[in-house]
Protein backbone atom coordinates (compact mmCIF):
# COMPACT_ATOMS: atom_id res chain seq x y z
CA UNK A 1 0.00 0.00 0.00
CA UNK A 2 3.08 2.04 1.05
CA UNK A 3 4.52 1.37 -2.47
CA UNK A 4 1.22 2.62 -4.25
CA UNK A 5 0.90 5.96 -2.04
CA UNK A 6 4.71 6.95 -3.24
CA UNK A 7 3.93 5.52 -6.84
CA UNK A 8 0.43 8.27 -7.25
CA UNK A 9 2.29 10.92 -5.52
CA UNK A 10 4.94 10.69 -7.77
CA UNK A 11 2.24 10.44 -10.44
CA UNK A 12 0.79 13.86 -8.91
CA UNK A 13 3.67 15.44 -8.51
CA UNK A 14 4.77 15.08 -12.06
CA UNK A 15 1.17 15.39 -13.80
CA UNK A 16 -0.61 17.71 -12.47
CA UNK A 17 0.53 21.34 -14.12
CA UNK A 18 0.68 19.13 -17.33
CA UNK A 19 -2.93 18.16 -16.47
CA UNK A 20 -4.00 21.41 -15.23
CA UNK A 21 -2.53 23.59 -17.97
CA UNK A 22 -4.78 21.70 -20.52
CA UNK A 23 -8.01 21.70 -18.29
CA UNK A 24 -7.59 25.55 -18.34
CA UNK A 25 -7.20 25.57 -21.92
CA UNK A 26 -10.45 23.46 -22.25
CA UNK A 27 -12.54 25.07 -19.61
CA UNK A 28 -11.22 28.60 -19.31
CA UNK A 29 -11.39 29.03 -15.65
CA UNK A 30 -8.72 28.91 -13.24
CA UNK A 31 -10.77 28.03 -10.12
CA UNK A 32 -13.02 25.51 -12.26
CA UNK A 33 -9.94 24.18 -13.95
CA UNK A 34 -8.27 23.58 -10.60
CA UNK A 35 -11.10 21.56 -9.32
CA UNK A 36 -11.70 19.75 -12.19
CA UNK A 37 -8.08 18.23 -12.31
CA UNK A 38 -8.53 17.75 -8.17
CA UNK A 39 -11.62 15.75 -8.56
CA UNK A 40 -10.02 13.54 -11.96
CA UNK A 41 -6.63 12.87 -9.35
CA UNK A 42 -8.75 11.70 -6.81
CA UNK A 43 -10.66 9.28 -8.87
CA UNK A 44 -7.42 8.48 -10.32
CA UNK A 45 -6.15 7.70 -6.67
CA UNK A 46 -9.37 5.08 -6.31
CA UNK A 47 -8.64 3.70 -9.47
CA UNK A 48 -4.84 3.81 -8.96
CA UNK A 49 -4.41 0.08 -9.79
CA UNK A 50 -6.32 0.48 -13.14
CA UNK A 51 -4.69 4.11 -14.15
CA UNK A 52 -1.67 3.33 -13.80
CA UNK A 53 -1.40 0.29 -16.16
CA UNK A 54 -3.34 3.06 -19.20
CA UNK A 55 -1.11 3.98 -21.50
CA UNK A 56 -0.92 7.49 -20.41
CA UNK A 57 -2.37 7.73 -17.20
CA UNK A 58 -2.00 11.90 -17.73
CA UNK A 59 -4.67 11.42 -20.50
CA UNK A 60 -7.06 9.36 -18.55
CA UNK A 61 -6.60 12.23 -15.46
CA UNK A 62 -7.73 14.89 -18.56
CA UNK A 63 -10.30 12.74 -19.72
CA UNK A 64 -11.53 12.12 -16.71
CA UNK A 65 -11.83 16.04 -16.04
CA UNK A 66 -13.19 17.12 -19.07
CA UNK A 67 -15.76 14.55 -18.21
CA UNK A 68 -16.56 15.60 -15.13
CA UNK A 69 -16.69 19.37 -16.60
CA UNK A 70 -19.31 18.51 -19.00
CA UNK A 71 -21.44 17.33 -16.26
CA UNK A 72 -21.04 20.27 -14.63
CA UNK A 73 -21.99 22.05 -17.41
CA UNK A 74 -24.90 20.00 -17.93
CA UNK A 75 -26.30 20.53 -14.28
CA UNK A 76 -25.50 24.54 -14.51
CA UNK A 77 -27.56 24.27 -17.93
CA UNK A 78 -30.35 22.85 -16.62
CA UNK A 79 -30.66 25.47 -13.63
CA UNK A 80 -30.33 28.23 -16.48
CA UNK A 81 -27.78 29.87 -15.13
CA UNK A 82 -25.37 32.18 -17.31
CA UNK A 83 -21.78 31.22 -18.20
CA UNK A 84 -20.13 34.02 -16.00
CA UNK A 85 -17.32 34.85 -18.10
CA UNK A 86 -16.47 30.95 -17.75
CA UNK A 87 -16.59 30.65 -22.16
CA UNK A 88 -13.14 33.14 -21.51
CA UNK A 89 -9.81 32.11 -20.69
CA UNK A 90 -8.30 33.84 -17.28
CA UNK A 91 -4.63 33.95 -17.67
CA UNK A 92 -3.50 34.49 -14.53
CA UNK A 93 0.10 32.19 -13.57
CA UNK A 94 2.17 31.99 -16.78
CA UNK A 95 3.77 28.73 -15.65
CA UNK A 96 0.65 26.81 -15.42
CA UNK A 97 -0.93 28.24 -19.08
CA UNK A 98 -0.23 29.50 -22.28
CA UNK A 99 0.35 32.80 -23.45
CA UNK A 100 -2.80 35.12 -23.89
CA UNK A 101 -3.48 35.21 -27.39
CA UNK A 102 -2.94 31.33 -27.62
CA UNK A 103 -5.49 30.56 -25.13
CA UNK A 104 -7.71 32.71 -26.23
CA UNK A 105 -7.47 31.21 -30.01
CA UNK A 106 -7.72 27.98 -28.71
CA UNK A 107 -10.98 28.74 -26.77
CA UNK A 108 -12.32 29.70 -29.71
CA UNK A 109 -12.00 26.32 -31.58
CA UNK A 110 -15.01 23.94 -30.90
CA UNK A 111 -14.73 21.94 -27.68
CA UNK A 112 -14.14 18.09 -29.68
CA UNK A 113 -10.94 20.35 -31.91
CA UNK A 114 -9.43 22.13 -28.65
CA UNK A 115 -9.39 18.29 -27.02
CA UNK A 116 -7.82 16.70 -29.89
CA UNK A 117 -4.91 19.62 -30.06
CA UNK A 118 -4.81 20.00 -26.65
CA UNK A 119 -4.16 16.13 -26.47
CA UNK A 120 -2.09 15.75 -29.41
CA UNK A 121 0.17 19.32 -29.36
CA UNK A 122 0.07 19.82 -25.64
CA UNK A 123 -0.08 16.19 -24.00
CA UNK A 124 2.25 14.84 -27.05
CA UNK A 125 0.24 11.80 -27.55
CA UNK A 126 0.17 10.24 -30.84
CA UNK A 127 -3.18 9.76 -32.89
CA UNK A 128 -3.92 6.14 -31.77
CA UNK A 129 -3.71 7.00 -28.39
CA UNK A 130 -5.54 10.28 -28.65
CA UNK A 131 -8.41 8.42 -30.40
CA UNK A 132 -8.69 5.62 -27.35
CA UNK A 133 -8.78 9.00 -24.83
CA UNK A 134 -11.63 10.39 -26.93
CA UNK A 135 -13.06 7.47 -27.71
CA UNK A 136 -13.08 8.49 -31.41
CA UNK A 137 -11.17 6.84 -34.67
CA UNK A 138 -7.85 7.81 -35.38
CA UNK A 139 -8.87 9.53 -38.81
CA UNK A 140 -11.81 11.78 -37.15
CA UNK A 141 -8.51 12.41 -34.40
CA UNK A 142 -6.44 13.75 -38.24
CA UNK A 143 -9.46 15.48 -39.31
CA UNK A 144 -9.97 17.66 -36.01
CA UNK A 145 -6.20 18.27 -36.00
CA UNK A 146 -6.04 19.45 -38.90
CA UNK A 147 -9.64 21.85 -38.77
CA UNK A 148 -8.07 22.77 -35.66
CA UNK A 149 -4.52 23.92 -36.75
CA UNK A 150 -5.82 25.52 -40.38
CA UNK A 151 -8.22 27.57 -37.73
CA UNK A 152 -4.67 28.22 -35.90
CA UNK A 153 -2.95 29.12 -39.02
CA UNK A 154 -5.48 32.11 -39.84
CA UNK A 155 -6.25 33.15 -36.52
CA UNK A 156 -2.14 33.82 -36.46
CA UNK A 157 -1.50 34.38 -40.11
CA UNK A 158 1.45 32.71 -42.36
CA UNK A 159 4.43 31.28 -40.39
CA UNK A 160 7.38 33.59 -40.57
CA UNK A 161 9.44 32.34 -43.30
CA UNK A 162 13.53 32.08 -42.63
CA UNK A 163 15.75 34.77 -44.52
CA UNK A 164 16.90 33.27 -47.66
CA UNK A 165 20.05 34.02 -49.15
CA UNK A 166 20.11 35.63 -52.72
CA UNK A 167 20.14 32.89 -55.79
CA UNK A 168 23.22 32.83 -57.12
CA UNK A 169 23.75 34.77 -60.86
CA UNK A 170 22.27 32.35 -63.63
CA UNK A 171 20.21 30.42 -61.15
CA UNK A 172 17.23 32.42 -61.13
CA UNK A 173 13.74 32.15 -62.57
CA UNK A 174 13.44 31.74 -66.02
CA UNK A 175 10.50 34.76 -67.42
CA UNK A 176 7.04 32.49 -67.78
CA UNK A 177 8.02 29.90 -65.18
CA UNK A 178 6.65 29.72 -61.67
CA UNK A 179 6.71 27.00 -58.97
CA UNK A 180 4.10 24.85 -58.25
Amino acid sequence: MEAEQAEFAEFYRSARDDCLRIVLVNVGDRALAEDLVAEAFSRAWASWRKVRQHPVPRAWVIRAALNTHVSWWRRRRREEVGLDGHDVAAPTDSATILNHPMTTALRRLPARQRQVITLRVLLDLDTETTARVLGISPGTVRAHLHRALAAMRSEFGPAQQPAQDPEPLGQGQRPGWAPR
